[in-house]
C-alpha cells in the first residue's frame, strides 16, 4: 500500500507544474505596444481567465534572438517585418499565421526649449537620442529617414546620436531633458510627461511603421495561443489601440 502512495505522491509532483503552466501564454512584443498591450491583456484576461499572458518587451531586434536562443515565446510582435522575417527563415514563426496589428507614425519629441520643426534643424542640436537602428525598428526609421534628409552623416560624425536600447529610453532621454530631442513614435511621444512633439517626420523618408505579429512554432499547437492571437485582431484590442493612438486598418 505504502508503494501505491508513492506512486500517487511522484504522479502528481510530476502532473503539478505541466498542468500549472498549461494556460500560460508567452508574449513577446515591442516596447512601444507595452502600455496598449497591457490593458489588451486585462480585458482578455476577463473574458479567459484561465489563461494567464506572461510578456517580454523590449527592441524588436532583441526580442527577435532570444527566441531562437530558446526564450520562451508563443507570439512574437515587432515593429517592422524585418524581425518577424528573421523568425520564418531561423524555422521559429509560422508564417500563414502572420497578420499586421496596427501602425504609427514616427516624430521626433524634445523638450519644450528645443527648437526643431524639421529634420533640417537637427544639425543644430548637440544630442539627439535614437533606439538603436541595429535592433531597434523605431532607430532604423530614424535612420532612414535623416539618411534622405541628408543629414545622418554629419551628425554621426560629430557624435551627437545618443544610441538608447529601444524606444521608450530614447523617449526617457528627451522626457528628462537629457537631450535635445529623440526620434519615438507618435504613441509614445503621447506618454510623456515633459517632452512634446516637435514635429512629425515625414513619411516618404522611411519605411512604412507596421506591427506584424505571428504566432511561433511553439505557441501555435497551443488552443489558448489561437484564442489570444484571435482576440488581438478583436473590437475590443482594436478600440484600445486606436485609444493609445495607432492606426488600425
Amino acid at each position: 500500500m505504502k508503494y501505491g502512495k508513492l506512486f500517487v505522491v511522484i504522479f502528481l509532483a510530476v502532473l503539478w507544474p505541466t498542468t500549472a503552466l498549461a494556460g500560460e501564454i508567452h508574449l513577446s512584443a515591442a516596447a512601444s505596444l507595452k502600455n496598449a498591450l497591457g490593458d489588451i491583456i486585462a480585458e482578455f484576461a476577463k473574458a479567459r481567465p484561465h489563461a494567464v499572458v506572461l510578456t517580454n518587451f523590449g527592441a524588436s531586434g532583441a526580442l527577435a534572438k532570444q527566441v531562437i536562443q530558446g526564450a520562451p515565446a508563443d507570439l512574437f510582435i515587432s515593429a517592422d517585418d524585418k524581425w518577424v522575417d528573421f523568425l520564418v527563415t531561423e524555422g521559429k514563426g509560422v508564417e500563414n499565421s502572420r497578420r499586421v496589428l496596427a501602425a504609427n507614425r514616427l516624430v521626433f519629441a524634445g523638450p519644450q526649449e528645443t527648437s526643431a520643426t524639421s529634420l533640417a534643424d537637427l544639425t543644430g542640436l548637440q544630442r539627439i537620442a535614437i533606439g538603436s537602428p541595429a535592433s531597434a525598428p523605431a532607430g532604423q526609421y530614424a535612420k532612414q529617414a535623416m539618411q534622405a534628409a541628408g543629414i545622418y552623416t554629419e551628425l554621426t560624425q560629430q557624435k551627437k546620436l545618443v544610441m538608447a536600447q529601444d524606444v521608450r529610453q530614447a523617449l526617457l532621454y528627451a522626457d528628462r531633458g537629457e537631450v535635445d530631442g529623440a526620434f519615438v513614435y507618435a504613441t509614445d511621444a503621447l506618454l510623456a510627461g515633459q517632452a512634446r512633439i516637435l514635429f512629425e517626420v515625414p513619411e516618404n523618408l522611411h519605411d512604412r511603421i507596421v506591427y506584424p505579429m505571428i504566432m511561433t512554432q511553439a505557441g501555435a499547437t497551443r488552443p489558448e495561443v489561437e484564442q489570444f492571437f484571435t482576440w488581438l485582431a478583436g473590437p475590443e484590442a482594436t478600440a484600445i489601440l486606436q485609444k493609445y493612438g495607432f492606426i488600425v486598418r
